[in-house]
Formats: structure tokens, C-alpha cells, sequence
């Protein structure tokens, strides 16, 4: 399923025309989000939907969410995480897995400049880790219009990821990635000299070596072991206070699902885990039926959100039933979330 969602070409031909619009999130980094309107822009909730490694606003998967959130009623806003969708530009630094005040600047400026709420957050993989982190950030101080938190094959322990994508079997996914970031770190030793050395760079042949020479310290830590400890979303995943649902699956090649049965993951009341026996990375595809694609995380992330992310005072009776999905599958195990 990884490999047939990735390459499956996929059309939307009812989503919303999207507006670009830059967000400044520091004084010299500005992030890109592609906004995709209700006709009241004053009311409705909105969802931000957040990709993974090496992806953009344009990935197949956050297209497809977008199109099934605008189509429920939500404001949508595909994100570039930094430097991503061609915007090495906007800003100095590297984007990785524990930047999250990018994606809060964004939702701030989203309530507190344009008055719109609730709000919900979609995060693919990487993206995952962020929603997920940016939940566990906020802790007993969640903001009243963040409403609802989902994470679809999140990269919950980064170590342990990157250990299995460093299997020879995943050699594959690797190189796809790998290339990727190396092309990336070209354009931006170019866009600001000085700041990147990228002599020697054809001996940089695994992510870990990349994180090691480039995302960990640039972003601040001490080597990539300690990136990826410090980063990883299970390490915040018991503070988390918001309804939150991740959707992983057994056979997904890099993403272990041994995290969600960590007690920080499985003993909050708040988090809701759908662990399916198969659908891959980001993949999660069965047969379409009518307006359905088939496109089942997508759409069960969608009315998790729908389900959530309504004004205060309709949510102050208690939790929402979780929900159900497109279909019944006999893989997927529900833990209601409990948001009371």
C-alpha cells in the first residue's frame, strides 16, 4: 500500500481553488500555507494539514485530506513545513521533527488575526511526530479553540524509525528520502553561503549520517542520537489533554508500532489508537464506492476532526463517540477518547 498510494495518480477536481498566503513565524523565517475557503470565512472550523518528511502541501495525502475536510465544511490550510513546496528561501534554518512553533505561530495568527476557530491538526509521519508534539507542548493549557489533534503513521520514536528504515530491505524508501535532503541542503548552501558545508557530501549515504551532519545541529542538539530522543513525540505523548487520534498499521515498513502500547500512549484517556493489521505507510487504501476514493485514514481522520472541532459550547457535554470509519475493519481496534 506504500508504494501504490505514493505512485497512484490522484485528481481533485472539487477541491476549492487555494489561496497562497505567507505566515511569519520569526523574525527572519516565513512559512508558506495554500488556504482553501468557505464562503463565511468568519465562521466554520478550520483544519491544518501537515506532511512528512520530504513532502510538501502538494503530497497526494494532504491533497486528498483537504479535499474531503472542505467538502465537511472546514477552512482548510495545506502548510509547507519550512523549506518545503520550494520555499528554501523564506528562511535560514532546516525544518525536523520537533518544530512545532511554526505550526503554532500558524494557528495563532489563524484565531487571533482572522477570528476563525475551532480549530483541528492533521499530521502525515513527520507531520504526525509535530501535531502530535504540538499537543503534548500545550499540555493542561490547551487552548480552548485547538479542538482536535490527528496523526496518521506518525513517527512516534524516531530511533526506533530510523532503524528500521536503515533495514537493506527499506534500502529503497532510504534513497528516495536521502536523495531528497541532499538536494535540498545543495540549494540551500547556495541560497545563504557560509552557513552549510556541503564538501564531501557524497559520503553522507544514510539519514542518520545527515541528521548527525546537518538537522541536529542546526536545530540545536548536541548529535542525531539526541535528536532523535528529544524529538520524538512519545516522549510528550502522556501530556497530552486534547482528543487526539493516530492511525498506524502493523505493516507499514518504518514506523513500529510498538510505541502505541507504551504507557504514555496507550494510558491517556485522550489519545484514541486505530492500529490496522495493513495499509502501509500513508497508505491505507481499500475499494472505492460511489464518492468514496477509498482513501480510508483520510477520510476517518476527517470525521474524527468533524466529530471534535465544533464551538466550545457544543462540545461542553462531553466526548463525541469516536468514529467509525468508511467501513467496519476487523484489523482496527478503537480506544475512545475521552475529552471531558
Amino acid at each position: 500500500m506504500t508504494l501504490y498510494a505514493w505512485a497512484r495518480r490522484r485528481r481533485f477536481p472539487g477541491l476549492p481553488p487555494a489561496e497562497p498566503r505567507y505566515f511569519q513565524t520569526e523574525p527572519h523565517t516565513r512559512v508558506l500555507g495554500y488556504c482553501h475557503w468557505q464562503p463565511d470565512r468568519t465562521a466554520g472550523p478550520v483544519l491544518v494539514v501537515l506532511h512528512g518528511l520530504e513532502g510538501s502541501s502538494d503530497s497526494h495525502y494532504v491533497l486528498g485530506t483537504a479535499h474531503k475536510a472542505c467538502r465537511a465544511g472546514f477552512h482548510v490550510v495545506r502548510l509547507n513545513q519550512r523549506n518545503c513546496g520550494g520555499t528554501e528561501h523564506l528562511t535560514p534554518g532546516l525544518y525536523h521533527s520537533a518544530l512545532i512553533d511554526d505550526v503554532r505561530a500558524v494557528l495563532e495568527e489563524l484565531t487571533a488575526a482572522d477570528g476563525i476557530g475551532p480549530v483541528a491538526v492533521c499530521g502525515f509521519s513527520l507531520g504526525g511526530n509535530v501535531a502530535l508534539r504540538l499537543a503534548g507542548h500545550y499540555g493542561d493549557r490547551v487552548p480552548p479553540w485547538l479542538q482536535a489533534v490527528c496523526a496518521i503513521s506518525p513517527t512516534l520514536d524516531l530511533g526506533a524509525c530510523t532503524t528500521m528504515i536503515e533495514r537493506p530491505a527499506n534500502r529503497l524508501y532510504e534513497w528516495n528520502f536521502l536523495y531528497g535532503l541532499l538536494r535540498r541542503i545543495r540549494r540551500k548552501a547556495r541560497l545563504f553561503p557560509g552557513r552549510y558545508d556541503v564538501s564531501g557530501l557524497w559520503r553522507v549515504r544514510t539519514i542518520r549520517a545527515f541528521d548527525e551532519r546537518f538537522t541536529a545541529p542546526d536545530a540545536g542538539f548536541a548529535s542525531a542520537a539526541d535528536y532523535y530522543d528529544r524529538a520524538s513525540s512519545i516522549q510528550v505523548a502522556d501530556r497530552i489533554r486534547v482528543p487526539t487520534l493516530i492511525i498506524s498499521a502493523e505493516d507499514d515498513p518504518f514506523i513500529p508500532t510498538a510505541p502505541l502500547r507504551d504507557a504514555r500512549v496507550a494510558g491517556n484517556p485522550f489519545v484514541t489508537v486505530a492500529a490496522e493489521r495493513h495499509g502501509g505507510h500513508c497508505g491505507f487504501v481499500e475499494r472505492p464506492r460511489g464518492e468514496y476514493d477509498g482513501y480510508w485514514a483520510e477520510a476517518t481522520a476527517v470525521e474524527f476532526a468533524s466529530s471534535r472541532a465544533r464551538p466550545r459550547a457544543d462540545a461542553a457535554g462531553g466526548a463525541s463517540p469516536a468514529p467509525s470509519g468508511p467501513r467496519a475493519s476487523p484489523g482496527l481496534q478503537w480506544r475512545p477518547a475521552d475529552a471531558t
